[in-house]
């Protein structure tokens, strides 16, 4: 894995004042390099067991705020979380459960249709859920971190982070709403979201 770190810089933000840093990876998938530049937003102190969001972009939730799924929600319950007990969010540069935008929108598309989130991916060619965490375990060796308290509601996350870290799982509910209700019951019954 080839890892170039960027400097730290200061992040003032309505959920509180910030570091951030870049970590750009390159990558290559079936014969295709790609750089991801992904971004740690981080408390200036970090406790040695901090609270810490592994979170994957949703340009539709985090910057538009959609209502299909939660991601926003959750990211900005993250960062306001964060602010209070210390710790930091990693978000990574894999969007639409690491599928990219434009299939992304495809898989939209297929749910305006009736097909729920996991049903478009696998319609599409796709798994359920295609991201790829192996850069978190650089990030946490980066800042020295044995033991974290993990926002999250995925055991898959839960699992896969306990391989190379001591994880408690601390839980991120965000309300449900007409447009995202089938999305979360599909998240908790056939993804075994802890929901």
């Amino acid at each position: 894995m080839n890892i170039q770190i960027s400097n730290e810089a200061n992040l003032p933000t309505r959920f509180g004042n910030f570091k951030i840093r870049s970590f750009r990876e390159t990558k290559t998938i079936s014969n295709e390099t790609y750089l991801l530049e992904h971004l740690v937003i981080k408390t200036k102190e970090i406790p040695q067991n901090p609270l810490v969001r592994v979170h994957s972009e949703c340009l539709t939730g985090d910057a538009l705020g959609s209502l299909k799924c939660d991601c926003g929600g959750e990211l900005q319950e993250a960062l306001k979380l964060i602010s209070k007990e210390q710790g930091m969010v990693i978000y990574l540069r894999q969007e639409g459960r690491g599928i990219g935008l434009f299939n992304k929108v495809n898989a939209y598309a297929l749910q305006d249709e009736g097909l729920d989130t996991l049903e478009a991916n696998l319609k599409l060619g796709f798994k359920g859920d295609e991201r790829d965490y192996a850069i978190v375990k650089t990030i946490l060796e980066y800042y020295n971190l044995k033991k974290i308290r993990l926002l999250t509601n995925n055991p898959a996350k839960i699992n896969y982070f306990s391989n190379f870290i001591e994880v408690e799982r601390t839980p991120i509910i965000i309300p449900c709403n007409e447009h995202n209700a089938h999305y979360l019951e599909v998240k908790k019954e056939k993804m075994g979201h802890l929901l």
